[in-house]
């Protein structure tokens, strides 16, 4: 077969796919292990088990790639995030419980889990030297998933299930109130917390939630 097959040109797209993938996995486990700055692009292509060239031709520079781990990582886990949301808040049943089960999920310890949330750290910790890599990061990661918890609460709302005159604020709260506590008691996920820990963080933390917002009966 000639390279202007079709079957020779989708081998070659899948093989760059393969390529780009390791490179950026690769990217990825040295900068939570090494840092940014001292990750360098040689041992990216080592780690990788690819040469510079390749490495150059899928990324032009270290910061075009740590971009695109970002990007990538974090659109992964809002995927997962907004999933969990439409799983436990999406079905029926009592509120309390289904908003306590999404915190807790969202909470999850899994390992997946923890390295994002490294990512996030690492983010955050060079914020001012690429204030454009943390603002997509918030675009893609906390507003992604703000929205979407806003427009189950909105749901809620019109249910009758809770009052809420503004979804957006209402959902502030649910994260300040409900995963927050425990995402900064943990440092992000660098300081692993007892299950039973979180569990009452998120229990308390939807309790204050529902004071806020729950039904009120008319006396």
């Amino acid at each position: 077969m000639s390279e202007g097959d079709p079957a020779t040109r989708s081998a070659g797209r899948r093989r760059s796919a393969a390529k780009r993938l390791a490179i950026l996995q690769a990217a990825r486990a040295l900068f939570l292990r090494d840092g940014y700055v001292r990750t360098t692009m040689d041992a990216i292509a080592a780690e990788a088990r690819v040469s510079k060239r390749t490495l150059y031709s899928h990324f032009a520079d270290k910061d075009q790639l740590f971009r695109a781990v970002v990007e990538e990582s974090t659109a992964e886990a809002t995927r997962q995030l907004i999933a969990l949301a439409d799983q436990y808040l999406g079905g029926t049943g009592d509120l309390e419980q289904r908003l306590s089960a999404f915190g807790r999920a969202w909470l999850s310890t899994d390992a997946d889990w923890r390295e994002h949330q490294s990512l996030v750290l690492l983010i955050v910790s060079e914020a001012r030297h690429f204030p454009a890599i943390a603002q997509t990061w918030r675009e893609l990661g906390p507003q992604a998933v703000h929205r979407a918890l806003a427009a189950h609460l909105a749901r809620f709302a019109e249910g009758g299930l809770l009052e809420i005159e503004d979804a957006d604020e209402a959902a502030r709260h649910f994260t300040a109130l409900v995963t927050n506590p425990a995402s900064l008691r943990s440092l992000f996920g660098a300081i692993p917390l007892e299950q039973a820990e979180v569990d009452a963080l998120v229990a308390s933390g939807v309790r204050a939630f529902l004071r806020l917002y729950g039904k009120r009966t008319a006396r």
